[in-house]
């Protein structure tokens, strides 16, 4: 678990670690990244891992599959996504 800076949302610290996993790739493309593996890592509330998914998924770093889970999206995905 990290030590939480008190002036910044937690779920904004939560996702510059999980963004800094997956761009030195850490998680590498198609890893599920799952909000239950944040609550149990971060010790967070399952809303706080929900904004910190929802956050990545609009920087184009995770795509979401209705019944399956969050994923690590491909690079070049990543390169589409932020050229919109």
């Amino acid at each position: 678990m990290i030590e939480f800076e008190p002036d910044r949302p937690k779920w904004r610290q939560i996702a510059d670690v999980i963004r800094e996993r997956i761009v030195s790739g850490t998680y590498p493309p198609k890893y599920l990244v799952s909000e239950l593996q944040l609550v149990q890592e971060f010790g967070v509330a399952r809303e706080t891992a929900r904004k910190v998914v929802r956050q990545l998924r609009e920087e184009g770093l995770l795509y979401t599959v209705p019944h399956m889970g969050s994923f690590v999206t491909l690079p070049e995905e990543r390169d589409n996504a932020s050229k919109e």
